[in-house]
């Protein structure tokens, strides 16, 4: 395997002291003993829940090459004779070396951030840019202050093109990793009411997600969503920022990169879009309105950073959904099959909406029905009643025939529907589960969402136990 970091250049990248006998170079670099490979570098970071420094002897014989410890840490290591090198803090260490590898990199960077969307468009993008050359993005939803580093410090210095994912949940987090990551793209994907327990505003929401244009190079690019409300706003804290060039996606007349005709099919869309001045058409393997939405700022970024935007459009065929981000499962009844369309890991009023909408679309088979199964929007705060009750309205907007609910915000959404609505509630996922099994049958359509905190890919997992997966069609999208 090739060498991610020569130890002698991570060393000085950290400033850290060797101790022990160290190996030439590190082939990765790992903070969990579960997924370690040998030949990695285990940092020992410390948590709010648990120290690295706890799990060293399991980061040693899983063959990991040294390990980064903290000074303090290392009387209580002293039976290793492991190579270490020794800094004063693990996650400072960790940034620096994010830092170095940032600097060593000529890859053309790009950074997103949103309300929604952020992991798909990521992962769009991901494959979009593989075919032009050699992609490194963020591993999984790795948008915090350990994951960002963490991502930039595995970058291998041969990289063509660099996805990062920034997260939030507070004004100011975004600011100093974003001035690690420097973008030449930065991309907004939507503002909404996510996280809005936190913030006063939707405006507000708007200003932190900003903050990611404060890290855009000389020359880059501030890339946002045309058709979201805060468009115009996020376009003026660019410029504040120092940004100059805005560049707008979507349906908008101004856009830059905009949608000029859509057919959304119940497996995927047909798109066609203006990009860079060209009319490109393509088909996108992942269904959904708002899929279509995040693959305009991929085919944006694709040409901002100078890659062939015909053979990224062409390859957003074979994309498809992400566990917990709309990933569909072919379920085997004893009468027929189930469609499982698993949106588990997060929820706020605007992905509610598009999983909704995408519930809507998928076809049901005989006499099947569409069922969603819906858990508690976290982060909303003093919102949280009023907008948990706001998707009845949404609710009453599609075809959906069967409603389950579980957690103690979704009280308000029960209570909301009328009473000619068929619903079930129940306290939480676990209470809803027997419910869920017993109620789908042959050609149901299941939508299961929410926050990921309300354990609702325990119903996932309970479904395909109970419906072992059709055999050879386990995964439509």
């Amino acid at each position: 395997m090739s060498m991610l970091w020569l130890t002698a250049d991570l060393v000085d990248a950290m400033g850290g002291r060797p101790l022990g006998t160290m190996p030439e170079g590190i082939t990765g670099i790992s903070i969990d003993t579960r997924s370690l490979q040998p030949g990695d570098a285990f940092f020992a970071i410390k948590g709010e829940t648990m120290d690295g420094h706890d799990f060293a002897t399991a980061a040693v014989k899983a063959g990991a090459g040294l390990l980064v410890v903290a000074e303090g840490k290392l009387p209580a290591l002293g039976r290793l004779t492991a190579p270490m090198i020794v800094v004063p803090d693990v996650l400072v260490a960790l940034e620096r070396a994010g830092i170095a590898a940032r600097a060593r990199t000529k890859a053309r960077v790009i950074a997103i951030t949103g309300s929604a969307g952020k992991t798909s468009t990521k992962e769009a993008l991901r494959h979009a840019l593989s075919q032009a050359g050699k992609v490194h993005a963020s591993d999984k939803s790795f948008n915090n202050h350990w994951g960002v580093p963490l991502t930039l410090a595995r970058m291998p210095a041969d990289t063509k093109y660099a996805i990062f994912e920034i997260g939030m949940n507070h004004e100011g987090e975004i600011r100093p990793l974003v001035k690690m990551v420097r973008p030449h793209v930065a991309i907004v994907t939507l503002i909404a009411a996510a996280h809005l327990g936190h913030f006063k505003s939707l405006e507000d929401i708007a200003r932190a997600k900003a903050e990611i244009f404060e890290g855009v190079e000389p020359g880059g690019v501030a890339l946002i969503n045309r058709d979201d409300a805060n468009a115009a706003l996020l376009a003026r804290l660019a410029k504040a920022a120092g940004v100059g060039k805005v560049a707008g996606f979507g349906e908008h007349a101004k856009a830059v990169y905009r949608l000029t005709n859509v057919a959304l099919h119940a497996d995927h869309s047909l798109i066609s879009a203006k990009i860079g001045g060209k009319e490109v058409s393509a088909t996108i393997g992942a269904p959904g309105r708002h899929v279509v939405q995040n693959v305009l700022a991929v085919l944006g970024a694709a040409h901002l950073a100078g890659a062939d935007v015909a053979a990224a459009a062409e390859s957003l065929a074979t994309l498809s959904a992400e566990a917990g981000r709309g990933k569909r499962h072919v379920l085997k009844h004893p009468k027929g099959t189930i469609t499982l369309i698993d949106e588990s890991y997060n929820a706020n009023p605007a992905s509610m909406q598009a999983a909704l909408s995408l519930l809507d679309a998928t076809p049901v088979s005989g006499k099947g029905r569409r069922i969603a199964v819906l858990g508690d929007m976290l982060e909303l705060g003093s919102h949280s009643q009023r907008l948990h009750a706001e998707l009845a309205d949404l609710i009453a907007e599609t075809r959906t025939d069967l409603v389950l609910l579980a957690g103690p915000e979704m009280k308000s959404l029960a209570e909301a529907l009328p009473k000619e609505a068929q619903m079930e509630y129940r306290a939480d996922a676990e209470e809803l589960k027997p419910v869920l099994i017993d109620a789908v049958g042959p050609g149901d359509v299941v939508m299961v969402k929410s926050s990921k905190g309300i354990g609702f890919s325990k119903l996932i997992d309970a479904l395909i136990h109970a419906f072992p997966a059709d055999a050879g069609n386990t995964n439509l999208s």
